[in-house]
């Protein structure tokens, strides 16, 4: 038995039929990174003694006889912004190479208490800053589908690791498309939820009013198994809200066949790559084959978010960033020599351990939210993400779920975008506004697409605040029909 291609479930299955160990599996899934990782880069560090701890305690569980959790040694990723305790967590920065988390993420927690087994931290763009993972300071991750194009970011190394087979799922954060967008690239399953349904709390913030963290998987079944685990109320993070599902593992087909799907125009544009607009259509045709009701809508506002987004995100990045001065954290150990002029020591500091995209963010940040330029900037852009609100919220009456496409186009080449910023950004058009009204949304393949000779497209799934069981349930019935 392949045991890197199973399910949550049926990997689940086949740990307490006893037709594998726990440690059988993560050593199955260590041998795999060892030959695979060198060509695709995904994994930042690895924790194979933890993982194998972890193993041996859930072999000597199902010998008792005790009961356990669906995701009970599912070796997953873990993205390498997410807080797992002694490990490191770089948020793919210089400015964070030698730090090591010292607490869990509450997401980690929740994992930990489920019995999951962390094979180890992943790449990203750095802070999580980007479209396509080029920008981690330590490697560029490769696209399992074709080795010459990006995984997308910034949860690109979570994103490649379960499409490579190196995880079983994994997790990643979503502030305008950073786990939807590398899904669909890389052929896989990502779902951002509803802003406040999992904790932030142990999370490295970059735009702490947009981020969330979220599943990537090969199933839709097996985003809900995860997210399941890592949802809720968390007195750590005060956003955090205590939501009820009733159908996150059992979705009621009868009612999910009812729901109705709504085209908004403004997503179907011309500067859609036209193998992708191919796709997006293959997959409406299906959902029009199985007897749902799709009706065109309009979110009239669609056009500015791109621009008010990126305001929002150099603010709050700015904001965030200003406690990295090189001082705490240990960046300061790792020089060589240093004054004892503070003015010199966060230059040498700030300047060597922050890349070049994050300092672009950094000082365009500053800027919007200087005197003079808040109003006529951030407040304005905080003003349309109002309207953005108001633009799902008015479509919602009429319809149950959105569809749109996840990119404009497949996984672009490394280095094509790398020198025109405008273009890198143009590849989270559609999946920003969700962030922007705190939506959730969820990226799915469009049929299975063959490693090495076609690229994968995703489609994107949007429901109402806290309607996670709607985009998975329709997700689930797409996949098993």
């Amino acid at each position: 038995m392949d045991l890197k291609n199973l399910t949550i479930r049926k990997f689940h299955q086949g740990l307490i039929t006893k037709e594998f160990s726990a440690v059988e599996a993560v050593t199955e899934f260590f041998n795999a990174i060892d030959v695979e990782d060198k060509k695709i880069n995904a994994y930042l560090s690895l924790d194979k003694d933890g993982a194998l701890k972890q193993a041996r305690k859930i072999d000597l569980a199902i010998s008792k006889g005790e009961d356990l959790d669906l995701i009970a040694g599912a070796p997953m990723a873990i993205k390498d912004n997410i807080l797992i305790k002694d490990l490191p967590a770089t948020a793919a920065s210089k400015i964070l190479e030698n730090y090591k988390a010292v607490y869990d993420a509450t997401v980690i927690k929740k994992l930990k208490n489920s019995k999951a087994v962390f094979l180890g931290k992943t790449n990203m763009d750095e802070f999580a800053m980007g479209s396509s993972t080029e920008n981690s300071a330590f490697k560029i991750t490769k696209n399992p589908y074709d080795l010459e194009r990006v995984p997308g970011g910034t949860s690109g190394g979570s994103a490649a690791s379960v499409s490579a087979d190196m995880a079983i799922g994994a997790l990643g954060t979503d502030t305008g498309g950073s786990i939807r967008q590398p899904a669909s690239f890389c052929g896989v399953v990502g779902m951002k939820p509803t802003y406040g349904a999992v904790s932030r709390f142990g999370v490295i913030a970059t735009v702490s009013s947009l981020d969330q963290v979220g599943p990537i998987t090969k199933t839709v079944e097996d985003a809900g198994i995860i997210f399941n685990t890592i949802k809720g109320k968390d007195n750590f993070d005060s956003t955090s809200f205590n939501a009820q599902y009733n159908e996150l593992l059992n979705p009621d087909f009868n009612r999910i066949k009812k729901l109705k799907i709504g085209l908004p125009k403004e997503y179907f544009i011309d500067g859609t790559d036209e193998y992708t607009k191919k796709e997006i259509q293959k997959a409406i045709d299906k959902f029009k084959n199985l007897g749902f009701e799709i009706k065109e809508i309009s979110l009239p506002h669609t056009k500015y978010a791109l621009a008010a987004y990126y305001i929002i995100v150099f603010a709050e990045v700015s904001a965030n960033m200003a406690r990295y001065d090189g001082i705490r954290y240990s960046r300061l150990d790792s020089l060589k020599e240093h004054t004892n002029k503070l003015w010199d020591i966060y230059f040498k500091q700030k300047g060597g351990g922050f890349g070049f995209e994050s300092q672009r963010r950094i000082i365009l940040g500053t800027h919007v939210l200087s005197s003079g330029y808040y109003d006529a900037y951030y407040d304005k852009a905080q003003r349309i993400r109002r309207l953005l609100k108001e633009d799902f919220d008015n479509a919602f009456k009429e319809i149950d779920i959105i569809l749109t496409p996840v990119s404009p186009t497949p996984a672009f080449k490394i280095g094509e975008k790398s020198n025109d910023p405008m273009q890198m950004y143009l590849s989270d058009i559609f999946t920003i506004s969700l962030n922007m009204v705190t939506l959730p949304g969820i990226s799915i393949p469009v049929r299975k697409f063959e490693k090495g000779k076609e690229l994968p497209v995703g489609f994107q799934l949007i429901g109402k605040a806290f309607r996670e069981e709607d985009i998975l349930g329709l997700g689930q019935y797409y996949e098993k029909n």
